[in-house]
């Protein structure tokens, strides 16, 4: 009988620490779970909505990058991103819009200081991991402008030589879906990344606290 019940106590502990050991490995590794960011309820937050209604919706952090989210909210509300693309696509790693060109070459007017780290600006302490978004820019360190990239991917070897400004909050389904575009080689980077159809954003808006 005290044999019997041993058995049934040791089972039952076995079948716990398995439980606990499975849930920290999953949310370790983050696979097919959404993103848990918290807002604050003060932040800015944007929407972007795709041209096949689909929409993903990220909080600003301007405690982080104050100029960097000035300026994007600056383009945001000038209708500046509305009917552009993203032309660069990487699976596992991030998906990039805001080009005016449409081929990685182009920006807006207005160029802004680089806020991050490697550029002398130690507040922005934002880790370049899956739903982040962030300002791509040429090797000039002050070079950014108008073009950005979400994060499909942690990939903190980004962190301080990027200006992270945000993250996704919902709508991670569209991203993932964003990051399966079928691509092809870019023939100057050999990169494959360029979408083989257009990926248009039909319009990015600014929404209150709440809406989303």
């Amino acid at each position: 009988m005290k044999t019997s019940k041993i058995k049934r106590f040791t089972i039952l502990f076995a079948l716990l620490v398995s439980v606990l050991v499975t849930g920290c490995s999953r949310n370790q590794t983050g696979e097919n779970e959404t993103p848990n960011y918290n807002t604050n309820g003060e932040n800015p937050l944007v929407q972007i909505e795709m041209q096949d209604g689909s929409k993903m919706v990220l909080e600003l952090y301007p405690e982080y990058a104050p100029e960097t989210v000035e300026n994007f909210i600056g383009l945001v509300e000038s209708g500046f991103y509305d009917g552009l693309t993203f032309h660069r696509i990487v699976k596992g790693f991030m998906i990039q819009g805001g080009d005016p060109k449409g081929d990685g070459t182009g920006g807006s007017e207005n160029r802004i200081p680089g806020e991050f780290a490697a550029n002398g600006f130690t507040q922005n302490t934002l880790s370049h991991t899956t739903g982040v978004i962030s300002m791509a820019r040429s090797n000039h360190p002050d070079s950014a402008s108008s073009q950005f990239f979400i994060m499909d991917g942690d990939v903190t070897s980004l962190d301080g030589d990027y200006a992270a400004f945000g993250k996704l909050i919902d709508g991670v389904e569209t991203l993932k879906s964003i990051s399966e575009t079928p691509v092809s080689r870019n023939p100057w980077s050999g990169e494959l990344s360029i979408p083989q159809e257009d990926v248009v954003i039909k319009r990015i808006t600014m929404l209150e606290n709440g809406e989303n």
